[in-house]
């Protein structure tokens, strides 16, 4: 039981962050409107939260980092009145390049299928 709840407070930190950066209420002209949160790792005790951020450049994608990071305080309060639990996590924003990662490997791979 306690995994379906810890999986849905995830769903649900994702959603409110995702909405704030759509919405523009984050007034940080570093943060790239077409960042968003691809994955939330909370901790077990709901005390710590890590947000993945994706973006399109990776230049981009360090300016949000660190703008959200900047603006994690606010984000927290207003995960503070939407999720209304005892405890609000510590929000910590990490960039997510999986999917530079997944090309980068596939190229790879690709260059040792064509040499032999």
């Amino acid at each position: 039981m306690t995994d379906y709840i810890q999986s849905r407070n995830e769903a649900r930190i994702m959603e409110v962050v995702n909405t704030l950066i759509v919405s523009g209420e984050i007034k940080n002209p570093k943060l790239s409107s077409f960042a968003s949160i691809g994955d939330v790792s909370l901790s077990r005790d709901n005390a710590y939260a890590t947000l993945y951020v994706s973006c399109l450049d990776d230049k981009q994608l360090e300016n949000s980092v660190k703008a959200l990071q900047s603006a994690a305080g606010f984000i927290q309060g207003r995960l503070a009145k939407v999720m209304k639990t005892k405890n609000t996590p510590r929000l910590s924003f990490v960039a997510d390049t999986t999917e530079r990662d997944a090309a980068r490997m596939e190229a790879l791979l690709e260059s040792i299928k064509t040499t032999d």
